[in-house]
């Protein structure tokens, strides 16, 4: 019976692709008789069955078909890499080296950094465990004639200092002797194999995760986390292709709030998605809490004080802070501390100001907001004055990842790039009709536009491309605000002056879904950043309204 890894049989060299051994006669094993793909997928499965202790039925698989999982070579060096027996393993890696040498395919380097990984590790394990004589003979006369990564000698060198194996696991990070550290080899010296010695260990586990990631990135509604690249769980069925049902989505009817005695302009939900804010034509701002298990929003707090209504909301991206604005007769602007539930401090400039747009920066410590009439300030959290732009007439303001870099959508139609720390400023986009809110994406890579008369606008502000323009909904010249949803920010939802909320799908230009509820002209959508099932409508009917998947009881 053949062994699921095989060790170093007579004439290994002739099977570097997986294919069967040789037999007496003609007769010709399955695996000879397999296609190429179905070979490796043979392989993928032995692996696979190895890695979760049914080694018997890997190793009948592997005598079935006649093929091996990876070269005898490669198997007799995990095998000896895995039991720390560095002698061996030095062996086998001669013989790998053999192999590969000629390759055009494998960089001398690479050959070369596989042979300091092992010494490497055989050279900690004997720290570790007190050989200093033989540590410092695998340094002096294996790792220096090497002539490779001469820094990482040094600093191995100076290891031969430290007092115990605690001290020398924390300098050199390193988790000692044992499986963790020497699988970690295996993945460092596989990384420069060619898979047909040595498949990168879970390799089919890592075909599938990404089988299934792509899945979710095609499916119509699937709005929660897609598994990452080679992750150990999938979240739904391998074997049937993935679909979510739109019973999941953020489409359905859950709550209505109708505390605001007047138009809500605004909603925007805290970075931790707990909770909600909302601003108003009343002159309110109102703060709510989000319960997740029972997707409820319950309310908690009204600031006052607004003389011209709440029509924009930004919470700095710690959650510390909300900043409030008005429509553009306010010369103000409002900041909060969410810690406190008390007013940090109220910013006014100048009374012939009109404070429309906000945004902070990355680092919570600083933000920016502008006006129509021709106000650009960079300010601190407390308010103070850092900078101005004169002349900049602001309709909408983002500010990207880079800390220092702002876009503002003006009244001439574009959205320009300003730079307050050298003040340069340059053409971003150009639009033929007026910019009237703008979303940035989380990536810093991709800007929402809603534009008067034309609806939704995707542009790719690295090639300053238009991406596409969003069908279905009626814009005039009302300000609304779309925004970016998904735990990868692949839906755009917005609100519409036909009464009601549009979500698309990015790489689509028609409406996934049109949802309605509210009785007149919705400013406002905001999707939970956390949550990623739920979101928030914000309308001239007085109500905001939560929206998520469809309650099982109904």
């Amino acid at each position: 019976m053949h062994q699921p890894c095989a060790n170093g049989a007579v004439g290994a060299q002739h099977h570097v692709n997986g294919d069967a051994v040789a037999t007496n006669g003609d007769f010709q094993p399955p695996g000879r008789r397999m296609s190429q793909t179905d070979q490796e997928i043979v392989r993928l499965i032995g692996q696979h069955l190895l890695s979760v202790g049914l080694e018997r039925s890997a190793a009948l698989l592997m005598e079935e078909s006649g093929l091996h999982l990876e070269h005898p070579a490669a198997a007799t060096f995990r095998q000896h890499v895995l039991a720390g027996d560095w002698l061996k393993a030095d062996h086998d890696l001669r013989a790998l080296h053999d192999l590969l040498q000629d390759s055009p395919h494998v960089d001398p380097h690479n050959l070369a950094e596989m042979k300091f990984v092992v010494l490497e590790q055989k050279y900690l394990e004997h720290l570790e465990s007190g050989r200093v004589l033989d540590a410092l003979h695998v340094l002096r006369n294996e790792l220096t004639p090497l002539q490779h990564d001469t820094a990482r000698v040094h600093r191995l060198s100076a290891l031969m200092m430290c007092a115990d194996a605690a001290e020398l696991q924390t300098r050199a990070r390193w988790p000692g002797a044992g499986p963790l550290s020497r699988s970690a080899v295996l993945a460092r010296v596989q990384a420069v194999l060619p898979p047909a010695l040595m498949m990168a260990p879970g390799r089919l586990r890592a075909l599938l995760a990404q089988a299934a990631a792509q899945q979710a990135a095609r499916c119509r509604f699937h709005a929660a986390p897609r598994p990452a690249p080679h992750a150990t769980h999938i979240p739904f069925t391998l074997l049937a292709d993935h679909h979510c049902s739109p019973d999941h989505f953020p489409i359905h009817q859950l709550q209505v709030l109708n505390e605001h005695c007047d138009e809500v302009w605004y909603c925007k939900w805290s970075p931790d998605g707990s909770k909600l804010a909302s601003g108003s034509k009343d002159n309110t701002v109102m703060i709510w809490d989000f319960d997740p298990v029972a997707k409820r929003l319950t309310f908690r707090k009204s600031f006052e004080g607004h003389s011209f209504g709440v029509s924009f909301l930004a919470w700095s991206p710690d959650g510390r802070y909300l900043l409030s604005a008005g429509h553009e007769d306010c010369p103000d602007i409002w900041i909060w501390n969410m810690e406190t539930e008390r007013l940090h401090v109220k910013m006014s400039h100048s009374t012939e100001d009109s404070l429309t747009a906000a945004a902070w920066h990355a680092s919570s410590d600083k933000f920016v907001c502008g006006g129509a009439r021709g106000q650009f300030y960079h300010c601190s959290a407390d308010g103070v004055l850092l900078n101005s732009w004169d002349g900049v007439r602001v309709n909408a303001l983002a500010c990207r990842s880079d800390g220092r870099s702002v876009l503002a959508a003006d009244t001439h139609h574009r959205v320009r790039q300003y730079d307050f720390t050298d003040l340069a400023d340059r053409n971003v986009i150009q639009e033929e009709h007026a910019v009237m809110a703008m979303t940035l994406n989380a990536a810093d890579t991709l800007l929402l536009l809603n534009v008067a008369n034309q609806g939704v606008h995707l542009w790719d502000i690295r090639a300053r491309a238009l991406v596409r323009r969003f069908r279905g909904l009626s814009q005039g010249h009302f300000t609304i605000h779309a925004c970016f949803g998904g735990a990868q920010q692949d839906f755009i939802a917005s609100g519409s002056e036909d009464n009601k909320v549009y979500i698309w799908h990015i790489n689509g230009e028609e409406p996934i879904a049109v949802v309605s509820g509210h009785t007149r002209c919705v400013n406002a959508v905001s999707w939970n950043p956390v949550h990623h099932d739920v979101i928030v409508s914000a309308s001239d009917d007085f109500s905001l309204r939560l929206w998520g998947p469809r309650d099982p009881r109904s």
